[in-house]
């Protein structure tokens, strides 16, 4: 009988903690609604690691353990959640561990649980985030469950687009911002590939383009990658066909016509024209 007393308790402290009020009603836009799950989550979304700080926004799952039922609720923007026990609490800048203890504490202060433990985890990441915007395949907001360095956060973009230049701009909240190459994300040289912060923005700009005809096989226009040659353009089009002339181009730049050698660089809007080679 004392254990069946026990369980019973332990059920209604629960549910007074955690359950909404009134859920046949639809919650304020102001207020973070609480949803009580019954059986497996709607859709698997990623687990917070240990260092992820939950902020306002977010939303987060909360268990007492030993009892079958978990409970979502959102943080308000003043990073507090309301529970019916406990009135306001602070959560914003913890860790899911750290709630979970705090929360424990709490409860075990009030008289509600002798010693409970309490699970939480972060079901949508709403409050740390990452933007990319530009020549990606998904642009778009990219939630930030842990720690990802810039290469981590073009894959989970779907790469560089066609159009896009062979370099990415960070923009943080605060300082000034910095260029990568696209090329060297992959080296393994922690300084080509940082950890972005949560507020970064990340921009994929259109490459600059430069044009050829002449004596080329795959005339037309092509994006320009850094340090580009002429030799290189002349590459990028295919090459040169049997009669064509690559030591001495004639160049168009800025409405003027010079001549360039094959070493020289190619600038945005260049029109290269690949004569015939004399003899």
């Amino acid at each position: 009988m004392y254990i069946r007393t026990t369980l019973i308790k332990l059920a209604v402290a629960l549910s007074l903690l955690i359950a909404a009020p009134a859920l046949a009603q639809q919650p304020s836009a102001n207020v973070p609604a609480v949803l009580p799950l019954t059986g497996a989550k709607e859709a698997q979304a990623p687990s917070a690691t240990d260092e992820y700080l939950i902020g306002p926004e977010d939303v987060i799952e909360v268990e007492v353990v030993g009892l079958p039922d978990r409970t979502r609720t959102k943080v308000y923007t003043d990073g507090t959640i309301q529970l019916n026990l406990l009135g306001k609490v602070q959560v914003a800048g913890q860790t899911p561990r750290q709630v979970g203890g705090q929360l424990a504490n709490l409860l075990k202060a009030g008289g509600y649980y002798a010693n409970p433990t309490i699970n939480v985890e972060v079901v949508s990441f709403a409050s740390r985030y990452v933007t990319v915007l530009g020549a990606v395949s998904a642009p778009g907001l990219v939630p930030m469950n842990r720690a990802y360095r810039l290469s981590e956060i073009l894959a989970r973009v779907g790469g560089m687009a066609g159009t896009a230049a062979d370099y990415l701009v960070v923009r943080p909240e605060n300082g000034p911002e910095a260029r990568y190459s696209v090329k060297e994300l992959a080296t393994g040289d922690a300084t080509k590939d940082p950890f972005v912060q949560a507020g970064d923005k990340i921009f994929a700009p259109i490459a600059d383009v430069f044009y050829i005809s002449g004596q080329v096989r795959a005339p037309g226009s092509y994006p320009i990658s850094s340090g580009m040659t002429v030799a290189q353009a002349i590459a990028k089009s295919g090459g040169l066909t049997e009669s064509g002339n690559g030591k001495k181009v004639n160049v168009m730049r800025a409405g003027k016509k010079i001549k360039l050698d094959e070493n020289a660089k190619v600038q945005a809007e260049d029109v290269l024209v690949i004569k015939e080679r004399l003899f």
